[in-house]
Protein backbone atom coordinates (compact mmCIF):
# COMPACT_ATOMS: atom_id res chain seq x y z
CA UNK A 1 0.00 0.00 0.00
CA UNK A 2 1.46 3.50 -0.73
CA UNK A 3 2.32 5.90 2.06
CA UNK A 4 0.29 8.99 2.49
CA UNK A 5 1.87 12.31 2.48
CA UNK A 6 -0.05 14.99 4.37
CA UNK A 7 0.66 19.02 3.63
CA UNK A 8 -0.01 19.35 7.43
CA UNK A 9 -0.29 16.20 10.20
CA UNK A 10 -2.17 17.56 13.70
CA UNK A 11 -1.39 14.86 16.36
CA UNK A 12 -2.43 14.56 19.79
CA UNK A 13 -5.28 16.62 20.01
CA UNK A 14 -9.07 16.79 21.71
CA UNK A 15 -11.43 16.55 18.70
CA UNK A 16 -14.53 18.15 18.84
CA UNK A 17 -17.27 18.47 15.66
CA UNK A 18 -15.85 15.12 14.05
CA UNK A 19 -17.83 13.51 11.35
CA UNK A 20 -21.97 13.80 10.75
CA UNK A 21 -22.60 13.28 14.05
CA UNK A 22 -20.42 15.61 15.35
CA UNK A 23 -18.39 13.34 17.60
CA UNK A 24 -15.88 13.86 19.84
CA UNK A 25 -12.70 11.99 19.92
CA UNK A 26 -10.25 11.72 23.47
CA UNK A 27 -6.92 11.80 21.36
CA UNK A 28 -7.01 12.20 17.35
CA UNK A 29 -4.66 13.16 14.60
CA UNK A 30 -5.94 15.04 11.93
CA UNK A 31 -3.65 14.75 8.36
CA UNK A 32 -4.30 17.81 5.55
CA UNK A 33 -3.41 18.24 1.82
CA UNK A 34 -4.57 20.02 -0.73
CA UNK A 35 -6.72 21.82 1.53
CA UNK A 36 -8.71 19.26 2.74
CA UNK A 37 -9.39 16.80 5.62
CA UNK A 38 -7.82 14.04 3.98
CA UNK A 39 -7.46 11.75 6.98
CA UNK A 40 -9.16 11.89 10.56
CA UNK A 41 -8.34 9.04 13.21
CA UNK A 42 -7.00 8.06 16.98
CA UNK A 43 -3.45 7.27 14.95
CA UNK A 44 -2.52 8.59 12.15
CA UNK A 45 -1.99 5.81 8.62
CA UNK A 46 0.41 3.47 9.19
CA UNK A 47 3.89 5.10 7.70
CA UNK A 48 2.65 8.44 6.92
CA UNK A 49 4.53 11.30 5.85
CA UNK A 50 3.91 15.05 6.65
CA UNK A 51 5.73 18.32 5.42
CA UNK A 52 5.05 19.76 8.62
CA UNK A 53 3.88 18.21 11.66
CA UNK A 54 2.17 19.65 14.90
CA UNK A 55 1.79 18.03 18.08
CA UNK A 56 -1.29 19.66 20.08
CA UNK A 57 -1.33 17.57 23.23
CA UNK A 58 -3.54 19.89 25.66
CA UNK A 59 -4.74 21.36 22.81
CA UNK A 60 -8.90 21.03 21.24
CA UNK A 61 -9.31 21.14 17.66
CA UNK A 62 -12.94 22.63 16.55
CA UNK A 63 -14.63 23.22 13.29
CA UNK A 64 -13.74 26.34 12.06
CA UNK A 65 -16.91 28.85 13.56
CA UNK A 66 -18.79 30.60 11.42
CA UNK A 67 -19.96 34.03 11.95
CA UNK A 68 -23.44 34.47 10.30
CA UNK A 69 -24.27 38.04 11.04
CA UNK A 70 -21.08 40.40 11.66
CA UNK A 71 -20.17 44.22 11.02
CA UNK A 72 -16.52 44.15 11.40
CA UNK A 73 -16.31 47.87 11.32
CA UNK A 74 -18.68 48.78 13.96
CA UNK A 75 -16.34 48.79 16.46
CA UNK A 76 -15.68 52.62 16.43
CA UNK A 77 -18.81 52.60 18.89
CA UNK A 78 -17.16 50.06 20.73
CA UNK A 79 -18.10 50.48 24.70
CA UNK A 80 -20.59 52.97 23.74
CA UNK A 81 -23.00 51.95 21.85
CA UNK A 82 -24.55 49.13 24.00
CA UNK A 83 -25.20 50.98 27.08
CA UNK A 84 -27.20 53.23 24.82
CA UNK A 85 -30.19 50.86 24.78
CA UNK A 86 -30.24 50.13 20.67
CA UNK A 87 -28.43 49.49 17.00
CA UNK A 88 -26.41 52.20 16.75
CA UNK A 89 -27.71 52.68 13.53
CA UNK A 90 -30.86 53.85 15.07
CA UNK A 91 -29.36 55.49 18.36
CA UNK A 92 -28.77 59.20 18.34
CA UNK A 93 -25.62 60.79 19.53
CA UNK A 94 -23.21 58.52 17.92
CA UNK A 95 -21.35 58.66 14.80
CA UNK A 96 -22.51 56.73 11.77
CA UNK A 97 -21.27 54.33 9.49
CA UNK A 98 -22.47 56.19 7.03
CA UNK A 99 -20.26 59.11 7.87
CA UNK A 100 -17.37 56.94 7.27
CA UNK A 101 -14.71 57.46 4.61
CA UNK A 102 -13.78 54.62 2.59
CA UNK A 103 -10.11 54.11 4.24
CA UNK A 104 -11.46 54.03 7.56
CA UNK A 105 -14.46 51.77 6.76
CA UNK A 106 -11.27 49.48 5.66
CA UNK A 107 -9.24 50.36 8.75
CA UNK A 108 -11.92 49.44 10.74
CA UNK A 109 -13.18 46.70 9.27
CA UNK A 110 -10.14 44.68 8.72
CA UNK A 111 -9.58 44.80 12.42
CA UNK A 112 -12.81 43.56 13.52
CA UNK A 113 -12.23 40.79 11.00
CA UNK A 114 -8.87 40.20 12.46
CA UNK A 115 -10.21 40.07 16.22
CA UNK A 116 -13.14 37.44 15.21
CA UNK A 117 -9.86 35.59 12.97
CA UNK A 118 -8.17 35.11 16.32
CA UNK A 119 -11.16 33.83 17.50
CA UNK A 120 -11.44 31.25 15.55
CA UNK A 121 -14.05 32.42 13.45
CA UNK A 122 -13.04 30.97 9.86
CA UNK A 123 -16.00 32.36 7.98
CA UNK A 124 -17.73 35.92 8.43
CA UNK A 125 -21.08 37.06 6.70
CA UNK A 126 -20.55 40.54 6.73
CA UNK A 127 -22.14 43.60 5.91
CA UNK A 128 -21.05 47.43 5.58
CA UNK A 129 -20.84 50.83 4.08
CA UNK A 130 -18.29 51.11 1.47
CA UNK A 131 -17.94 47.55 0.68
CA UNK A 132 -15.77 47.56 -2.16
CA UNK A 133 -12.68 49.52 0.29
CA UNK A 134 -13.13 46.78 2.79
CA UNK A 135 -13.02 43.98 1.29
CA UNK A 136 -9.48 43.85 0.35
CA UNK A 137 -8.17 44.22 3.31
CA UNK A 138 -10.33 41.70 5.13
CA UNK A 139 -9.93 39.05 2.97
CA UNK A 140 -5.72 39.79 3.44
CA UNK A 141 -6.27 38.47 6.38
CA UNK A 142 -6.75 34.65 5.10
CA UNK A 143 -10.24 33.86 6.28
CA UNK A 144 -13.10 32.79 4.20
CA UNK A 145 -16.11 35.72 3.63
CA UNK A 146 -19.60 36.22 2.73
CA UNK A 147 -19.49 39.70 2.16
CA UNK A 148 -22.32 42.42 0.99
CA UNK A 149 -22.55 46.34 0.59
CA UNK A 150 -25.33 47.12 3.21
CA UNK A 151 -28.20 48.06 1.22
CA UNK A 152 -31.12 50.24 2.29
CA UNK A 153 -32.90 52.84 0.57
CA UNK A 154 -33.70 54.97 3.65
CA UNK A 155 -32.08 57.91 4.73
CA UNK A 156 -30.85 57.33 8.45
CA UNK A 157 -30.79 61.13 9.17
CA UNK A 158 -34.47 60.59 9.02
CA UNK A 159 -34.55 57.16 10.96
CA UNK A 160 -32.30 58.94 13.81
CA UNK A 161 -34.92 61.44 14.21
CA UNK A 162 -38.15 58.81 13.92
CA UNK A 163 -38.71 58.89 10.62
CA UNK A 164 -38.82 57.12 7.65
CA UNK A 165 -38.08 58.33 4.07
CA UNK A 166 -37.04 56.49 1.04
CA UNK A 167 -35.31 57.27 -1.81
CA UNK A 168 -35.99 55.27 -5.07
CA UNK A 169 -32.71 57.14 -6.41
CA UNK A 170 -30.87 56.19 -4.00
CA UNK A 171 -32.33 52.53 -3.88
CA UNK A 172 -31.40 52.20 -7.92
CA UNK A 173 -27.64 53.78 -7.48
CA UNK A 174 -27.49 50.81 -4.98
CA UNK A 175 -28.76 47.91 -6.77
CA UNK A 176 -26.43 49.72 -9.42
CA UNK A 177 -23.52 49.26 -7.21
CA UNK A 178 -24.04 45.62 -5.32
CA UNK A 179 -23.94 44.10 -8.99
CA UNK A 180 -20.72 45.70 -9.65
CA UNK A 181 -19.62 44.63 -6.36
CA UNK A 182 -20.61 41.20 -6.82
CA UNK A 183 -18.90 40.66 -10.54
CA UNK A 184 -15.52 42.14 -8.86
CA UNK A 185 -15.69 40.34 -5.37
CA UNK A 186 -17.27 37.23 -5.95
CA UNK A 187 -15.21 34.06 -5.87
CA UNK A 188 -11.80 36.15 -5.41
CA UNK A 189 -8.46 35.63 -3.48
CA UNK A 190 -8.60 31.96 -4.33
CA UNK A 191 -12.18 31.06 -3.65
CA UNK A 192 -12.40 32.27 -0.08
CA UNK A 193 -14.78 35.71 -1.09
CA UNK A 194 -18.44 35.17 -1.48
CA UNK A 195 -20.91 37.65 -1.62
CA UNK A 196 -24.23 38.13 -0.66
CA UNK A 197 -27.24 40.57 -0.36
CA UNK A 198 -28.20 42.51 2.80
CA UNK A 199 -30.98 44.10 3.00
CA UNK A 200 -31.18 45.89 6.03
CA UNK A 201 -34.23 45.67 7.27
CA UNK A 202 -38.48 46.00 6.96
CA UNK A 203 -38.71 49.05 8.09
CA UNK A 204 -35.32 50.36 6.33
CA UNK A 205 -35.86 49.07 3.21
CA UNK A 206 -38.75 49.74 0.71
CA UNK A 207 -40.96 46.91 -0.21
CA UNK A 208 -40.04 47.92 -3.58
CA UNK A 209 -36.52 47.82 -2.78
CA UNK A 210 -36.93 44.32 -0.91
CA UNK A 211 -38.46 43.03 -4.14
CA UNK A 212 -35.12 43.91 -6.20
CA UNK A 213 -32.83 43.09 -3.82
CA UNK A 214 -34.47 39.58 -4.25
CA UNK A 215 -34.71 39.42 -8.06
CA UNK A 216 -30.85 40.51 -7.81
CA UNK A 217 -30.04 37.71 -5.62
CA UNK A 218 -32.10 35.01 -7.64
CA UNK A 219 -30.64 36.40 -10.69
CA UNK A 220 -27.13 35.90 -9.34
CA UNK A 221 -27.80 32.69 -7.03
CA UNK A 222 -27.36 34.32 -3.60
CA UNK A 223 -28.46 34.25 -0.06
CA UNK A 224 -30.09 37.66 1.82
CA UNK A 225 -29.36 38.84 5.17
CA UNK A 226 -31.30 40.97 6.79
CA UNK A 227 -32.08 42.34 10.43
CA UNK A 228 -36.07 40.79 10.96
CA UNK A 229 -37.70 41.87 13.82
CA UNK A 230 -35.53 43.00 16.15
CA UNK A 231 -37.00 45.89 18.12
CA UNK A 232 -40.75 46.58 18.96
CA UNK A 233 -40.32 50.05 16.90
CA UNK A 234 -39.40 47.88 13.62
CA UNK A 235 -42.67 45.72 14.74
CA UNK A 236 -44.72 48.60 15.65
CA UNK A 237 -43.64 50.47 12.08
CA UNK A 238 -44.24 47.79 10.20
CA UNK A 239 -47.76 47.67 11.54
CA UNK A 240 -48.40 50.75 11.22
CA UNK A 241 -47.61 51.05 7.24
CA UNK A 242 -48.56 47.86 6.13
CA UNK A 243 -50.68 46.05 8.53
CA UNK A 244 -48.75 42.95 9.34
CA UNK A 245 -45.64 42.14 10.77
CA UNK A 246 -42.11 42.65 9.64
CA UNK A 247 -41.96 38.40 8.98
CA UNK A 248 -45.85 38.96 7.25
CA UNK A 249 -44.12 41.55 4.86
CA UNK A 250 -41.18 39.38 3.86
CA UNK A 251 -43.60 36.53 3.59
CA UNK A 252 -46.01 38.81 1.26
CA UNK A 253 -42.52 40.06 -0.86
CA UNK A 254 -41.49 35.94 -1.19
CA UNK A 255 -38.43 37.05 0.64
CA UNK A 256 -38.83 34.55 3.31
CA UNK A 257 -37.42 30.54 2.09
CA UNK A 258 -33.38 28.96 2.78
CA UNK A 259 -32.12 31.57 1.25
CA UNK A 260 -32.94 34.00 3.74
CA UNK A 261 -30.14 34.43 6.81
CA UNK A 262 -32.57 36.27 9.37
CA UNK A 263 -30.84 37.67 12.13
CA UNK A 264 -32.18 38.33 15.56
CA UNK A 265 -35.48 37.60 15.13
CA UNK A 266 -36.27 38.82 18.50
CA UNK A 267 -40.01 40.15 18.59
CA UNK A 268 -41.87 37.42 16.55
CA UNK A 269 -45.27 36.00 17.53
CA UNK A 270 -46.67 32.56 16.98
CA UNK A 271 -47.73 33.34 13.10
CA UNK A 272 -44.26 34.16 12.61
CA UNK A 273 -43.02 31.58 13.42
CA UNK A 274 -44.77 29.37 11.70
CA UNK A 275 -43.77 31.06 8.32
CA UNK A 276 -40.93 31.16 9.45
CA UNK A 277 -40.52 27.29 9.93
CA UNK A 278 -42.54 26.65 7.06
CA UNK A 279 -40.35 28.35 4.54
CA UNK A 280 -37.10 27.10 5.53
CA UNK A 281 -36.07 30.77 6.70
CA UNK A 282 -32.85 30.58 8.40
CA UNK A 283 -32.69 32.08 11.71
CA UNK A 284 -29.65 33.46 12.80
CA UNK A 285 -29.33 34.18 16.97
CA UNK A 286 -27.48 36.60 18.21
CA UNK A 287 -27.38 35.97 22.08
CA UNK A 288 -25.18 38.52 23.47
CA UNK A 289 -25.83 41.31 21.47
CA UNK A 290 -29.72 40.95 22.26
CA UNK A 291 -28.62 40.17 25.60
CA UNK A 292 -26.81 43.47 26.47
CA UNK A 293 -30.28 45.60 25.12
CA UNK A 294 -32.24 43.23 27.89
CA UNK A 295 -33.90 40.98 25.41
CA UNK A 296 -33.53 37.64 23.78
CA UNK A 297 -34.98 35.60 20.88
CA UNK A 298 -37.28 32.81 21.66
CA UNK A 299 -34.88 29.65 20.55
CA UNK A 300 -36.98 27.17 22.73
CA UNK A 301 -40.33 28.01 20.65
CA UNK A 302 -38.39 28.05 17.42
CA UNK A 303 -36.87 24.97 18.18
CA UNK A 304 -40.22 23.13 19.32
CA UNK A 305 -40.93 23.95 15.52
CA UNK A 306 -37.55 22.87 14.14
CA UNK A 307 -36.64 26.56 12.87
CA UNK A 308 -33.05 26.60 11.80
CA UNK A 309 -30.40 27.88 13.95
CA UNK A 310 -27.33 29.47 13.45
CA UNK A 311 -25.11 31.81 15.71
CA UNK A 312 -23.30 35.13 15.66
CA UNK A 313 -21.67 38.01 17.15
CA UNK A 314 -23.17 40.87 15.28
CA UNK A 315 -21.08 43.83 16.36
CA UNK A 316 -18.58 45.14 19.27
CA UNK A 317 -16.98 41.80 19.28
CA UNK A 318 -16.12 38.21 16.65
CA UNK A 319 -16.01 35.81 19.48
CA UNK A 320 -18.24 32.98 18.77
CA UNK A 321 -17.08 30.64 21.71
CA UNK A 322 -18.99 33.42 24.08
CA UNK A 323 -21.56 33.45 21.71
CA UNK A 324 -21.85 29.19 22.36
CA UNK A 325 -21.81 30.06 25.69
CA UNK A 326 -24.65 32.80 26.21
CA UNK A 327 -26.83 31.14 23.61
CA UNK A 328 -26.82 27.98 25.81
CA UNK A 329 -27.14 30.31 29.24
CA UNK A 330 -30.07 32.01 27.19
CA UNK A 331 -32.23 28.98 26.30
CA UNK A 332 -31.49 27.61 29.45
CA UNK A 333 -32.98 30.52 31.34
CA UNK A 334 -36.72 30.18 29.02
CA UNK A 335 -36.57 26.74 29.59
CA UNK A 336 -36.41 27.58 33.60
CA UNK A 337 -33.58 24.10 33.67
CA UNK A 338 -31.06 22.17 32.83
CA UNK A 339 -32.32 19.56 29.44
CA UNK A 340 -30.82 16.86 27.52
CA UNK A 341 -31.93 18.71 24.53
CA UNK A 342 -29.80 21.91 25.22
CA UNK A 343 -26.46 20.71 25.35
CA UNK A 344 -22.89 22.50 24.26
CA UNK A 345 -23.03 19.88 21.99
CA UNK A 346 -26.28 21.74 19.98
CA UNK A 347 -24.70 25.31 20.19
CA UNK A 348 -21.39 24.05 18.90
CA UNK A 349 -23.72 22.85 15.69
CA UNK A 350 -25.11 26.31 15.49
CA UNK A 351 -21.51 27.79 15.78
CA UNK A 352 -20.61 25.45 12.99
CA UNK A 353 -22.28 23.03 11.12
CA UNK A 354 -25.67 25.13 10.98
CA UNK A 355 -24.58 27.96 9.56
CA UNK A 356 -22.36 25.61 6.94
CA UNK A 357 -25.56 24.76 5.71
CA UNK A 358 -27.43 28.07 5.89
CA UNK A 359 -24.66 29.14 3.51
CA UNK A 360 -25.97 25.85 0.83
CA UNK A 361 -21.64 24.72 2.49
CA UNK A 362 -22.74 21.95 4.00
CA UNK A 363 -20.56 19.78 1.74
CA UNK A 364 -17.75 21.87 2.60
CA UNK A 365 -17.16 23.28 5.89
CA UNK A 366 -18.58 22.49 9.43
CA UNK A 367 -16.88 19.39 11.06
CA UNK A 368 -14.06 17.72 10.85
CA UNK A 369 -14.56 14.96 8.13
CA UNK A 370 -12.66 13.78 5.55
CA UNK A 371 -13.47 15.29 2.02
CA UNK A 372 -14.35 18.80 4.12
CA UNK A 373 -12.13 21.79 3.70
CA UNK A 374 -9.48 22.35 6.69
CA UNK A 375 -10.75 24.99 8.43
CA UNK A 376 -9.98 24.90 11.70
CA UNK A 377 -9.82 26.74 15.29
CA UNK A 378 -6.95 25.26 17.49
CA UNK A 379 -7.57 25.93 21.60
CA UNK A 380 -5.05 25.81 24.41
CA UNK A 381 -6.37 24.65 27.25
CA UNK A 382 -3.19 24.38 29.31
CA UNK A 383 -4.21 27.13 30.78
CA UNK A 384 -5.62 27.81 35.16
CA UNK A 385 -9.08 28.51 33.84
CA UNK A 386 -9.70 25.71 30.96
CA UNK A 387 -7.99 22.97 33.92
CA UNK A 388 -8.65 19.99 33.92
CA UNK A 389 -9.89 19.91 30.71
CA UNK A 390 -12.34 16.52 31.50
CA UNK A 391 -14.86 16.92 28.88
CA UNK A 392 -13.12 19.14 25.70
CA UNK A 393 -16.52 20.14 24.34
CA UNK A 394 -18.25 21.40 27.50
CA UNK A 395 -14.91 23.28 28.99
CA UNK A 396 -15.25 25.39 25.93
CA UNK A 397 -18.36 26.44 25.71
CA UNK A 398 -18.22 26.70 29.90
CA UNK A 399 -15.33 28.64 30.10
CA UNK A 400 -13.50 29.51 27.00
CA UNK A 401 -13.08 32.31 25.28
CA UNK A 402 -11.96 33.68 21.68
CA UNK A 403 -8.77 34.10 23.30
CA UNK A 404 -7.78 30.94 23.77
CA UNK A 405 -7.46 30.55 20.55
CA UNK A 406 -3.92 29.51 19.65
CA UNK A 407 -3.52 28.42 15.82
CA UNK A 408 -6.55 29.26 12.93
CA UNK A 409 -6.15 26.86 9.72
CA UNK A 410 -8.44 28.11 6.50
CA UNK A 411 -7.95 25.77 3.65
CA UNK A 412 -5.18 24.06 5.24
CA UNK A 413 -2.90 27.21 5.76
CA UNK A 414 -2.09 28.90 8.61
CA UNK A 415 -3.25 31.84 8.99
CA UNK A 416 -2.95 32.52 12.55
CA UNK A 417 0.03 30.68 14.39
CA UNK A 418 1.00 31.03 18.52
CA UNK A 419 -1.94 33.87 18.59
CA UNK A 420 -0.28 36.20 15.83
CA UNK A 421 -1.79 36.81 12.03
CA UNK A 422 1.01 35.22 10.04
CA UNK A 423 -0.32 37.81 7.08
CA UNK A 424 -0.70 41.49 8.27
CA UNK A 425 0.99 43.51 10.68
CA UNK A 426 -1.30 43.33 13.48
CA UNK A 427 0.07 46.77 15.14
CA UNK A 428 -0.46 48.29 11.94
CA UNK A 429 -3.98 47.30 12.15
CA UNK A 430 -4.54 48.64 15.49
CA UNK A 431 -2.88 52.04 14.39
CA UNK A 432 -5.17 52.31 10.90
CA UNK A 433 -8.21 51.37 12.86
CA UNK A 434 -7.50 53.66 15.69
CA UNK A 435 -6.89 56.77 13.48
CA UNK A 436 -9.72 55.91 11.72
CA UNK A 437 -12.02 55.96 14.98
CA UNK A 438 -10.58 59.15 16.42
CA UNK A 439 -11.33 60.86 12.85
CA UNK A 440 -14.87 59.70 12.71
CA UNK A 441 -15.62 61.10 16.12
CA UNK A 442 -13.89 64.25 16.17
CA UNK A 443 -16.17 64.94 12.97
CA UNK A 444 -19.06 64.55 15.30
CA UNK A 445 -20.43 67.58 17.34
CA UNK A 446 -18.17 68.54 20.34
CA UNK A 447 -21.15 67.46 22.38
CA UNK A 448 -20.67 64.01 20.79
CA UNK A 449 -16.98 63.82 21.79
CA UNK A 450 -17.05 61.58 25.06
CA UNK A 451 -13.55 59.93 24.55
CA UNK A 452 -10.48 61.03 25.85
CA UNK A 453 -7.66 61.41 23.61
CA UNK A 454 -5.44 59.17 25.03
CA UNK A 455 -7.89 56.13 24.16
CA UNK A 456 -6.77 56.27 20.55
CA UNK A 457 -2.45 56.50 21.20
Amino acid sequence: MQQQHFDLLLKGAMLIGVGPHHDSMARGVIGIRDKRIAWVGEEAPAGATATREMSLGGRIVSPGFINMHYHAGLNFVRGIAPDLGFAPSYTPGLPQASQLRPDEAAALSQLGALEALKAGCTTLVDSFVEADAIAAGMAELGGRLFLSPRLNDVDFAYVLAGKRRFDAERAARMLDSAEAFITRWQGSADGRVHTHLTAHAPDTCSPDFLGAIAALARRHDLKISTHLAQSQDEVDWVQARYACTPVGLLDSLGLLGVDLLAGHCIHVDENDLALIAASATQVVHIPLGNAVSGRFAPTNAMRAKAVALSLATDTMHGDMIEAMRWALAIGRIQQGCVSDDWQPADVLKMATRNGARALGMADQLGSISVGQLADLAIIDTRQAHLTPCIDALGTLVHNGTGRDVEHVIVAGELVVENHRSLRVDEAAVLARAKAATHAVWSRCEPALRPLPEAAFS
